[in-house]
């Protein structure tokens, strides 16, 4: 059954779910007595020109930083009701002191979590490559052997994490995101029992935007070369807003398209996915479908792509 790309997006945070289309998003949280808890904001761009999240191959970097800003306040923002569980503080939002606190908070949180990535992602792979230089001569085969120290890096942070009980319940909330938006993007009617049944993996999530990422440096790398150790670093870092565009630019593609490079190309993604997904239970799905519905009108957009089909 081919499926029609909705544009729709989300995220898995603290027992619930944030849901993005457009200029608008929604976070579904199941609080700790049982209720979900839905909030529904537009969002703005962090960059006061709205033009650069739009641009080929230019807008991959911005809209990753705004994906990060938009992923960090809705995780902050489920997390509150767990904190107040513990501590007995009031209903969440509603201190402005608080708030400026937050804020403060998640930009730290955000510069220090890009400056790890970089270092552990693109930095220490160089780093551990050019051990073998006594051994290995070639530049391009170093290059190509520090693109797979990068995925393995990748993969055993994943594998560690996900040892985590927190962390497992999120990768179940995870799956739940991209259940949904696969069963919508099928054309099914978005209940508990369609969601159940359709993919956990999506060619559209940010596990296989990373794994672009990856895989993009290599042949970058490959094509620009420098001889001075330290100049190789700086290029790395230089290069990642070139890499996460054309990586974006690749994700969109395999998002919108069924063709056969392109599935190929998106299948190590959609096979790492399989360790940041996990099967959700019915309540996850329940949140997941909820957050959906408060930005995203599934039943228009079936019958505008899908009116041809009987009911299922």
């Amino acid at each position: 059954m081919k499926s029609k790309s909705s544009k729709i997006g989300g995220q898995a945070v603290l027992e619930g779910i944030m849901m993005k289309h457009e200029d608008e998003y929604a976070v579904a949280v199941r609080k700790p007595d049982g209720e979900i808890f839905v909030k529904k904001e537009e969002y703005h761009s962090v960059f006061g020109w709205k033009k650069l999240t739009e641009i080929p191959f230019v807008r991959g970097m911005f809209n990753f930083v705004d994906s990060m800003v938009i992923g960090m306040k809705s995780l902050a923002f489920s997390a509150e009701f767990y904190e107040e569980e513990e501590e007995g503080k009031k209903e969440p939002g509603d201190a402005e002191k608080e708030e400026r606190k937050e804020k403060l908070f998640m930009a730290g949180t955000m510069v220090i979590a890009v400056l790890a990535a970089v270092g552990i992602f693109m930095v220490l792979p160089y780093f551990l490559s050019s051990l073998l230089k006594p051994v290995i001569h070639s530049y391009a085969l170093r290059t190509v052997i520090e693109g797979f120290v990068r995925i393995g890096i990748f993969i055993l942070y994943i594998v560690l994490i996900s040892r985590m009980e927190d962390i497992q319940r999120t990768f179940m909330y995870h799956g739940a995101e991209h259940k949904c938006i696969n069963c919508i993007e099928h054309g099914l009617p978005l209940t508990v029992g369609n969601v159940r049944k359709s993919s956990r993996q999506h060619k559209r999530c940010g596990t296989s935007f990373l794994f672009f990422v990856m895989a993009v440096s290599i042949v970058l790398l490959l094509l620009i070369r420098v001889e001075s150790p330290l100049l190789r670093v700086v290029v790395r870092v230089a290069l990642l807003p070139v890499i996460a565009g054309i990586s974006y630019e690749v994700l969109k593609a395999a998002g919108r398209s069924d063709n056969v490079i392109i599935n190929i190309l998106s299948k190590p993604g959609l096979a790492i996915q399989k360790l940041t997904t996990k099967e959700p239970d019915d309540g996850m799905i329940e949140v997941a479908i909820q957050a959906v519905e408060a930005v995203f009108d599934w039943r228009a957009y079936e019958t505008e792509n899908f009116a041809d089909r009987s009911n299922i």
